[in-house]
């Protein structure tokens, strides 16, 4: 279904263009059916190239789209709302809004109400098509709602939630892919001083997160059961294990998760 539909990008960025990247990977997608927006569209320059209509209009890019994805900073939503109202076809046309903490209350607020309006937080794994991405909705149609879930789908796994879980769903998926991150980069560190050269122990730990996560999602089993296997008794593993609990890394995490979600709230 979504490979027929014209899907607007409006303020391009970072994950906006993760969104692009794993909608062109799809076979059937035509990138002529892609069209993005940007006040400075060199860094598009390269979706030009592929065929992706990329320019500064975003009067014309949401008079011409089906799906209007919104991927400017939440401060500019209002604003954007009321720079393309003119061009939005309530009967025809769907709005999902990428931005953070901004509700669908506020953007009916500024369009047109019948609108049918999406909230969306994708995160950049986006990129390579392994993206968790958290939709809410409140008029939707069982079709355009499989519509909106078949875009994202197209970027990794679509779970629908209610809207007060959004900026949890933010914390949890789209900040959660920086705390990944962080952990890997200090187990690389990690590696490094136990006698690893960069490059390998950035190959070790990155196939062994993958497979961490594999184990989790293939198996379906929680992380303790996992844990239970590794860790014999008096072994290296539950050493290291209690060392790092002992330093407070599960209560560093759960503190910073719980950080980030204060901070959208203010």
């Amino acid at each position: 279904m979504i490979s027929k539909v014209k899907i607007a990008i409006i303020g391009c960025g970072n994950l906006g263009a993760s969104i692009a990247n794993g909608l062109l990977m799809r076979e059937d997608f035509d990138p002529k059916n892609l069209t993005l927006t940007k006040r400075n569209t060199a860094p598009l320059a390269e979706f030009e190239a592929k065929g992706v209509h990329v320019h500064t209009d975003n009067i014309v890019a949401a008079q011409y789209a089906d799906i209007i994805l919104l991927g400017v900073k939440p401060y500019n939503v209002a604003t954007i709302l009321a720079e393309i109202k003119s061009a939005l076809d309530p009967e025809k046309q769907l709005i999902v809004s990428l931005a953070t903490g901004v509700s669908l209350k506020e953007m009916y607020a500024v369009i047109d109400p019948k609108t049918v309006t999406f909230r969306a937080m994708p995160n950049i794994a986006a990129d390579i098509q392994e993206s968790i991405t958290c939709i809410c909705q409140e008029q939707a149609n069982p079709i355009q709602e499989e519509m909106i879930k078949e875009l994202f789908d197209s970027i990794g796994y679509t779970i629908s939630i209610d809207e007060s879980l959004m900026e949890a769903a933010t914390v949890l998926g789209a900040c959660g892919i920086a705390y990944v991150l962080r952990f890997m980069r200090a187990m690389i560190q990690g590696g490094i001083q136990i006698g690893f050269d960069s490059v390998t122990a950035s190959k070790i730990v990155n196939q062994t997160v993958k497979g961490a996560a594999e184990l989790m999602i293939q198996k379906n089993i929680h992380p303790e059961a996992a844990i239970d296997k590794v860790t014999t008794p008096k072994g290296c593993t539950i050493v290291g294990l209690n060392e790092m609990e002992h330093q407070g890394f599960s209560s560093a995490m759960v503190r910073g998760v719980i950080a980030s979600y204060e901070k959208i709230g203010k």
